[in-house]
């Protein structure tokens, strides 16, 4: 298992405008070496801070292909959804072609979203990069602390999720490994205490994420007790 790459920053927008450089340049790499860009998309406030951003450069949009790391059962335009606020954020305001551009079809349901998505994810792997923050809980996507998924699904179907709405859907650890780059973006003071105990090597879900590349935590100072 490699290790992470901890990088410390002054603060949310300095977290951003780093994962923006970073996605750009990834972008760049795989589209010269393999002609397309696969990139798994977070949800969150600094995620979408790092959207936002990258609305407004210039990249070669035609060649990215986006999926979504998880996702909640709710209409497919609903504001709460995290394919909406991409949407809004980015990639409604740039030429990625909307057939490559793969939503979850959460609006089915959890297991047979998850069924379908699955199917799309088997055949998209390996990433070129996965973008993942991770809650106060130490969950990660929609990986909760206490939730236990198969071993061997590319997508897992989630009941009972301990923050509204209790029915998601999401990308499983393996398939969130199974990429060449991972970017961890973690930022506000509410993550102390998880932060330490991943950093002590506690079994959180966000733990569990074992990439098969490169990964990188980007972190703001707020959510570090005393700094790496």
């Amino acid at each position: 298992m490699n290790k992470p790459l901890w990088v410390q920053f002054d603060n949310a927008e300095a977290v951003a405008q780093a994962a923006c450089q970073r996605i750009l340049k990834i972008a760049r790499e795989a589209i010269a070496v393999r002609g397309q860009f696969r990139l798994v998309l977070a949800g969150g406030t600094t995620p979408e801070r790092t959207y936002r951003l990258l609305a407004g450069t210039q990249a070669d949009w035609p060649h990215w292909h986006l999926y979504f790391g998880d996702e909640r059962c709710l209409p497919n335009t609903h504001p709460g959804r995290n394919s909406q606020m991409a949407e809004q954020a980015w990639t409604g305001r740039v030429d990625i072609p909307p057939s490559q551009i793969h939503p979850i079809p959460a609006e089915l349901g959890p297991e047979q979203g998850a069924k379908n998505y699955g199917q799309l994810i088997r055949s998209a792997l390996p990433f070129d990069l996965v973008l993942l923050g991770m809650g106060e809980d130490g969950h990660t996507a929609s990986l909760f602390p206490g939730h236990h998924h198969p071993a061997d699904s590319a997508v897992v179907a989630v009941h009972d999720a301990p923050k509204p709405p209790p029915e998601r859907i999401s990308l499983s650890a393996a398939s969130l490994g199974n990429c060449r780059h991972l970017l961890y973006l973690i930022t506000g003071s509410g993550k102390q205490q998880a932060v330490a105990a991943w950093r002590r090597g506690e079994p959180l879900p966000i733990s569990q994420i074992q990439p098969m590349g490169s990964s990188e935590v980007l972190i703001d100072a707020a959510s570090l007790e005393s700094g790496l």
